[in-house]
């Protein structure tokens, strides 16, 4: 393993747990990468004083740069564009990568937001298609129905067709997504994105049993440009 990333819920609930865990990934296990995704509400500067120097990138999820949309969304908290500059200001005093990380969906698939991303200059600006998974969010019976907020292969290629003249700009389709990703649930097990079940968890079985029940495409990790620093 050479990169690890922590996501959420959001890692900074439980700060100096999160911090303790960085530490580990670079001193104990002499990790080249390890970053971390976060709304950034939880971040401060004592947290990045005292750990700052095992992180190496930290991407914030930003939907909108719209205080309505972001309501619309779910994220109806503060006032997007300070809040990731400040956070993008941090990291930089800390020399910290700065990513930005935006879900595409029926709310903000026509929002503008070329302006707010030239002035933040982000590392990378990975932009995903929102995407349905079986049991997990597009069903009256799971905690997520994401059913109202899925837009068309067309309109997410719109969104991109208008961004994409920023040199950080990322965009992952659904297709993508679905084959180039390991993803973890809160159970530990890797699940197969809209393609089958999820495998049994690793605590369980271990990763490599684990990894022969999920789908997993090496050759679209790369071309996505999954391997960089």
């Amino acid at each position: 393993m050479k990169k690890l990333n922590f996501v959420g819920g959001e890692p900074f609930i439980v700060a100096k747990h999160l911090g303790d865990l960085v530490k580990y990934c670079k001193d104990d296990l002499s990790l080249e990468s390890v970053s971390i995704v976060t709304n950034g509400s939880k971040v401060t500067s004592q947290w990045l004083d005292e750990y700052g120097k095992y992180v190496d990138i930290i991407a914030v999820s930003c939907d909108s740069f719209n205080e309505e949309t972001n309501r619309k969304i779910g994220r109806g908290q503060g006032t997007p564009l300070n809040h990731v500059r400040r956070l993008s200001r941090m990291c930089n005093k800390h020399g910290i990568k700065f990513k930005i990380n935006t879900v595409v969906n029926q709310h903000n698939f026509q929002e503008d937001m070329n302006e707010p991303i030239r002035a933040i200059a982000p590392s990378r600006w990975k932009v995903f298609q929102v995407l349905m998974i079986e049991r997990k969010n597009r069903s009256d019976e799971t905690l997520r129905d994401m059913r109202s907020f899925l837009i068309s292969d067309a309109e997410f290629q719109a969104f991109c067709d208008a961004h994409s003249g920023n040199e950080c700009f990322v965009p992952v389709s659904n297709d993508i997504m679905r084959s180039s990703y390991l993803l973890l649930d809160e159970y530990m097990r890797f699940l197969n994105k809209g393609v089958g079940e999820p495998t049994e968890s690793i605590l369980k079985v271990g990763v490599a049993a684990a990894l022969k029940h999920v789908y997993w495409d090496t050759k679209s990790f790369m071309e996505r440009g999954g391997y960089y620093y």
